[in-house]
């Protein structure tokens, strides 16, 4: 019974680790890629937006 006990653990990861691994891969690309990259997209244009607001605009970059 000790091999059982020492089995589980790693057969139960892999098979977990196997269930994420499809999980990614079934949900890339298709019909939500275009919604997933607006978001990123959407992301990046409000970080910009607040990373110029934040910075004062001038002639010099700061060193």
């Amino acid at each position: 019974m000790d091999y059982v006990s020492a089995l589980l653990p790693p057969v139960v990861m892999a098979v977990f680790f196997g269930a994420v691994i499809r999980t990614i891969v079934k949900t890339q690309g298709g019909d939500k890629k275009a919604k997933e990259d607006a978001a990123v997209d959407a992301a990046l244009a409000r970080a910009e937006a607040a990373r110029q607001t934040a910075s004062p605009v001038s002639g010099t970059p700061k060193a």
